[in-house]
C-alpha cells in the first residue's frame, strides 16, 4: 500500500533548498565582492590565485614624504 502524502515534510523540503541555494548565491556574490576590491585599480587585473591580503599587510611599500 503507497503511503499518504506528506505535504508539511514535502513543504519543509522546499523551503530547505529555496534557503540553502539563496546561501551559496550570498556566498558567491561576496566572493566576486572580494576579488573585486582585491583587483588593481591601475590596471584592472585580479591576482591568479585570489588570495586576499591580510590585516596590516599592504602591497605598498613604506609612505613617501
Amino acid at each position: 500500500m503507497a503511503f499518504k502524502p506528506n505535504y508539511r515534510h514535502e513543504r519543509s523540503e522546499r523551503a530547505r533548498s529555496k534557503a540553502a541555494k539563496a546561501q551559496q548565491k550570498l556566498k558567491d556574490r561576496e566572493e566576486k565582492a572580494a576579488l573585486r576590491k582585491t583587483a588593481d585599480p591601475e590596471d584592472g587585473t585580479v591576482p591568479e590565485d585570489g588570495a586576499m591580503p591580510e590585516d596590516g599587510e599592504s602591497d605598498e611599500g613604506t609612505p613617501e614624504d
